[in-house]
């Protein structure tokens, strides 16, 4: 095998041309004719069983000769790339069999794009504003308020009328056009009011209703409802109030402290929440400093990012979305009519957050080899450790398939750098801050 590559008029992009030893491709053919031989009922044979060669002179010599180029590309092209170093950063397009033959060699080309030249602007010492989140006392109550929520119980009211934020359980049927429609109707459903899980004035309407109260409640779909037949419509539904709870929250002290955690006290409690929160804001705030750094030094240096570089990164951004829509029991596609969108539609939409993601990297890894720097090991090895930890493997094991210690190594590279780009810059005062602190110095100086 062998690869040649050019450089084509375009910035950034390769022509490769491989070429295949005859053998393999012929192997190829051998592979997914035996794969395929069932489809193939050829007078005088068993359904089957026909030789190769009947069958070539049967439906002609080509027959196999795309699915034995789609059985040997991938492998050829990574191996080949792999070997020969190059930095591809697209898909292979444009993939052209030039020469496809049985008993010759195979050659084909395709076009790659490989990462841009970056020309890193000042790094050092870029100004950022200094971000700090301290704990407030409001912080740590508004923590406590939401544990009492959590914890706090339902329980059932006779005699009254429903209210704003009480749980009614109630029997509805929906008419549209005076007929039923999916989803319009159920017994014994919970609802909240005040919580707008259903369509705008249902719930008002619901609110002042007591316990075997029946009443029409008349709303209107949302000119953007999902469901296009029901979009901008009327409708009309039953309904009957089957009972009424109201939140009932804990009082917050020291036994509700034992109850949600592991102090005794409420005030070891608040300062557990506080340190955790510390701990939360510190985070948020040295995120927000990567961010602003990483976005100013983008903008300060130089280089022409291919389309394919940035169309890999939306096709990942895809994969991630659709992996957290199965969690959901949604399909992309199913998401996308919801959204009525296309996919075309939602790729472009992606594109500029894609784009920036990939310049981010690009001057990450610049700063990197600028700075030379290491990967830590011990941190390569915590990766290595809750990876294991995840997939029920051994740490041994991880460490010794290259590919995965690679790209932690290089992960930590990145980490690293993006911590020496915050920790050489120049953090000034938020400007409101500052502003603020200067009004307060003007009237101390008039008095």
């Amino acid at each position: 095998m062998s690869l040649k590559q050019e450089k084509t008029s375009n910035k950034n992009e390769l022509k490769l041309t491989f070429t295949v030893e005859a053998a393999k491709f012929d192997e190829a053919i051998v592979k997914v004719y035996k794969k395929s031989a069932h489809y193939f009922n050829i007078p005088g044979f068993r359904k089957g069983k026909a030789p190769l060669a009947i069958v070539e002179k049967q439906y002609g010599s080509a027959i196999f000769y795309e699915d034995a180029f789609n059985e040997v590309f991938p492998e050829v092209y990574e191996n080949e790339v792999k070997e020969a170093k190059i930095d591809v950063a697209s898909r292979p397009r444009d993939i052209d069999p030039v020469q496809m033959e049985k008993g010759k060699d195979l050659i084909f080309t395709c076009l790659v794009d490989t990462k841009p030249e970056v020309k890193l602007g000042k790094y050092k010492g870029i100004e950022i504003e200094n971000k700090e989140y301290p704990v407030s006392d409001e912080d740590v109550q508004h923590e406590l308020d939401h544990l009492a929520e959590h914890n706090s119980r339902l329980v059932s009211v006779e005699d009254r009328a429903a209210k704003e934020n009480d749980t009614v359980t109630i029997d509805f049927d929906g008419q549209c056009d005076g007929e039923h429609f999916q989803g319009g109707k159920a017994e014994d459903y919970d609802l909240v009011l005040g919580s707008h899980s259903f369509i705008s004035g249902f719930e008002d309407q619901v609110i002042g209703m007591k316990i075997g109260e029946e009443k029409d409640v008349n709303v209107t779909f949302p000119e953007d409802y999902f469901e296009k037949k029901l979009a901008g419509k009327p409708a009309t539904f039953a309904v009957k109030v089957k009972g009424i709870k109201v939140k009932e929250l804990p009082k917050i002290d020291d036994e509700f402290a034992k109850d949600v955690s592991e102090f005794d006290t409420l005030e070891d409690l608040k300062k557990d929440i506080k340190a955790k929160k510390a701990e939360q804001n510190d985070k948020r705030a040295q995120m927000e400093m990567e961010d602003e750094v990483l976005d100013k030094l983008v903008e300060a240096s130089t280089m022409d990012v291919p389309k394919g570089m940035v169309d890999v990164e939306i096709d990942q951004m895809i994969e991630g979305i659709s992996q957290r829509l199965q969690y959901q029991g949604l399909q992309f596609a199913q998401y996308l009519k919801m959204m009525g969108k296309t996919e075309e539609q939602a790729r472009e939409e992606f594109r500029p957050e894609a784009e920036k993601n990939v310049k981010s990297r690009l001057v990450i890894e610049a700063v990197v080899e600028a700075e030379k720097i290491k990967a830590d090991a011990d941190h390569v090895k915590e990766h290595l450790e809750e990876l294991a930890k995840q997939y029920g493997q051994k740490v041994e094991d991880l460490e010794k398939n290259e590919e995965v210690k690679d790209y932690f190594e290089k992960a930590v590279q990145n980490e690293e750098a993006v911590k020496f780009l915050v920790e050489n810059a120049k953090k000034v005062e938020a400007k409101k801050e500052a502003a603020e602190k200067k009004t307060t110095a003007k009237k101390t100086t008039k008095k």
